[in-house]
């Protein structure tokens, strides 16, 4: 089964939290603090690799989770760092942050990587808080939280050359033709309902990656039938052969066709209407009039393009000088990377915590992140462990706004559930 898009569910690791430890030796009377910090949690990381061809792997798992970091512990004993998680992906795979819109990265080589969810940094113990006045804090750092999101992918195939054209005109019947692949044939309509991939290996020219792509019809840079998923596919090449039932065997005017697929392809992107084609008029073994060739490729020679084969896929006349010229032409075309605009580049947010200050009944309340993380990082029970949460808030530029708030000596403040009285 083939499956070019997915979305997933990542979570990076926890940070360990910092350890509160006093030495206990007996012959050590004034031992001092000795917690170690906690482990880092371990990153979410994606690698191209490229033993793979679709992403139905994430069709049956969809949520992954890294390891948190481990506490820290006494004897100033640092936690592990949590274990990265390696998800693999094939190779020309687009990560795209899910609630932005935003490309996160294009992973178009072997081995390329992307850290999609970074650990959160581990809690210091409380042997990184002593001061000369604080020689025994009782109180140390919580880990840092991991990041969380969901990514989507999005597999756009890796090939030099694509195929394009109406259903039913031959494209996998050439494909199988110039290469190993071996795709379903049939006389029908939208046989290929999969891309498919082939490496074109003819004496003289170098080898390159051919894709049969399934039959494009009108309306499917609107989404029309499969249309978006389709085109997705030949966004990479960088020579298209559009092949033409040039046989009229099915009532289709050849020229009609070829303006239509070409229409599609300017409605959805002009870059890719842009890339050199190569027309292949195809059945050519089918044709009762060699008038009609010849009028065909005067009216696309009007039209500006002027590599015209005629062949017949089916047996093989004219198919070895088309793949030469597909190769002569891919020779003066650089491959350049998918080219991404900045207004689509995902920039990822820094991590803050924030505060929130209001007045209730005489009552100012401090609420939000940065007050969760300050309380479970302290003992308000605890001389030195409340000296430190003061000097916290004072550092922290709250204090300073609460006396441009008004507050006065004696007025409450509420922490979450914990409450005191403001003096200054």
């Amino acid at each position: 089964m083939f499956i070019d898009t997915a979305k997933i569910f990542v979570r990076s690791g926890n940070g360990g939290d910092g350890a509160v430890s006093f030495r206990r030796e007996k012959y050590v009377p004034l031992g001092g603090p000795d917690g170690g910090d906690g482990g880092r949690g371990g990153d979410v990381v994606l690698v191209a690799d490229n033993n793979m061809t679709t992403l139905l792997d994430f069709k049956y798992k969809r949520k992954f989770e890294a390891e948190r970091g481990v506490n820290g512990s006494g004897s100033k004993c640092y936690g592990k760092d949590g274990e990265k998680l390696y998800i693999k992906v094939p190779m020309g795979t687009i990560i795209r942050d899910v609630e932005t819109g935003k490309i996160m990265a294009d992973l178009s080589h072997p081995g390329d990587t992307l850290v999609v969810a970074r650990g959160g940094k581990g809690g210091k113990g409380n042997a990184k808080f002593t001061t000369p006045t604080r020689q025994a804090p009782n109180f140390a750092e919580p880990g840092m939280p991991g990041e969380e999101r969901w990514v989507s992918l999005e597999l756009k195939l890796l090939a030099d050359v694509g195929l394009i054209g109406f259903p039913n005109v031959g494209k996998s019947t050439l494909l199988s033709m110039v290469s190993k692949a071996k795709p379903k044939i049939a006389n029908y309509h939208f046989t290929t309902l999969k891309p498919n991939l082939g490496v074109v290996d003819v004496p003289g020219i170098s080898s390159f990656v051919i894709a049969d792509i399934p039959g494009i019809i009108e309306g499917a840079a609107e989404g029309v039938g499969l249309g978006l998923d389709f085109l997705r596919h030949i966004e990479r090449t960088r020579v298209l052969i559009h092949v033409v039932d040039i046989s009229g065997v099915e009532g289709r005017d050849p020229v009609e066709d070829f303006i239509k697929i070409n229409e599609e392809l300017k409605k959805y992107s002009v870059k890719l209407w842009d890339r050199p084609q190569i027309v292949a008029a195809n059945k050519s073994d089918m044709l009762y009039d060699e008038s009609i060739f010849e009028n065909f490729k005067a009216k696309l020679d009007e039209m500006g393009y002027k590599n015209i084969f005629k062949i017949s896929a089916a047996t093989n006349e004219g198919v070895e000088a088309l793949m030469k010229e597909a190769g002569r032409v891919l020779s003066t075309i650089p491959v350049t990377e998918l080219e991404i605009s900045e207004e689509e580049i995902f920039v990822p947010e820094e991590k803050r915590f924030t505060y929130d200050i209001r007045v209730e009944d005489g009552v100012y309340i401090i609420e939000g992140s940065f007050v969760d993380r300050l309380l479970s990082a302290v003992n308000v029970n605890e001389p030195d462990s409340l000296k430190y949460f003061h000097k916290v808030l004072k550092n922290k530029g709250i204090l300073d706004e609460l006396m441009e708030m008004g507050i006065k000596d004696g007025d409450t403040v509420r922490v979450n559930d914990f409450e005191f009285e403001f003096l200054l």
